[in-house]
């Protein structure tokens, strides 16, 4: 499989206390197998859907360590990459490094302190499945700090910006005015607009508790919303965010059986078509 284009979205993982709880959670709600592989950092599993790479799960080297979905943007040089962040008033948590011959992989925080990585290609350029049931479908960055946030990205990547079709009034983030304030992100030379999206920015408003702060939200493609929902509370899982019917498709946000936070979206459900579009951009 080819590179990902820099600045999408490539890749993303789960960093979890118990990971034979995550994989029996992940394996029922989504259907994923699981390939275990030692690297020169410890071990790393792979999950699989019909054989293609579509996660991944990593063991805690340290309690103190969020549970927490990472997501990773495609960076052609990694190096170079993480000095545009420095420039553009992020920091680098931590510096580039290869994963034995896999990637070459970084964290970085942008100016609001939402983290994300880096993802280099070297033998694994990445998702090997996107946009289907079971698989990655969207990202975006929810921050308090929309103006600087959008300078940083579009610095970084390059990204084109238009604000979403249904966002409301900006910097409120209040659904009762409309929607929330967001913006989608297009790759560098590309048109913008929902149909050419890959993640997107959204403004943490004041219906959000104070001491939520800046991070990205990682939503993974489901056949049925509801259904998945009941799979993820039997499973031990918390719904955060009732389901809610939008332009993208039908989503919730919730908690796996650790803590980790993703959403999940049922592309093909009433008012989805740009969802479908979006969910499986590369």
């Amino acid at each position: 499989m080819a590179a990902f284009a820099e600045g999408v979205p490539c890749w993303a993982d789960v960093l979890l206390p118990d990971l034979a709880a995550g994989r029996r959670f992940y394996g029922e709600l989504f259907g994923w197998t699981f390939q275990e592989s030692a690297t020169d950092y410890g071990t790393y599993t792979r999950a699989l859907l019909g054989g293609k790479d579509v996660a991944g799960l990593v063991p805690k080297p340290d309690g103190r360590l969020p549970t927490v979905w990472s997501i990773y943007f495609a960076a052609a040089d990694a190096a170079a990459t993480a000095a545009r962040i420095r420039e553009a008033g992020g920091r680098v948590i931590t510096p580039p490094v290869w994963i034995d011959d896999s990637c070459v992989m970084a964290t970085a925080a942008d100016p609001g302190g939402a983290v994300f990585g880096l993802w280099q290609a070297g033998s694994h350029s990445g998702f090997g499945r996107r946009g289907a049931p079971g698989s990655y479908g969207w990202t975006e960055v929810h921050t308090r700090q929309p103006r600087p946030v959008d300078a940083f990205y579009r610095a970084v990547f390059g990204y084109g910006m238009e604000r979403a079709p249904d966002s409301g009034d900006p910097g409120t983030g209040d659904p009762g005015t409309g929607g929330v304030d967001r913006v989608l992100w297009s790759p560098r030379g590309e048109p913008t607009g929902p149909r050419h999206a890959i993640g997107g920015r959204v403004v943490i408003g004041e219906r959000y508790p104070a001491e939520l702060p800046a991070h990205f939200l990682t939503y993974f493609v489901v056949a049925d919303c509801d259904d998945a929902l009941r799979t993820a509370h039997r499973l031990g899982g918390r719904v955060l965010n009732d389901p809610e019917d939008t332009p993208y498709g039908r989503f919730a946000v919730l908690a796996d059986n650790q803590g980790a936070v993703f959403a999940v979206i049922d592309t093909s459900a009433t008012g989805s078509s740009s969802g479908e579009s979006r969910a499986g951009r590369a």
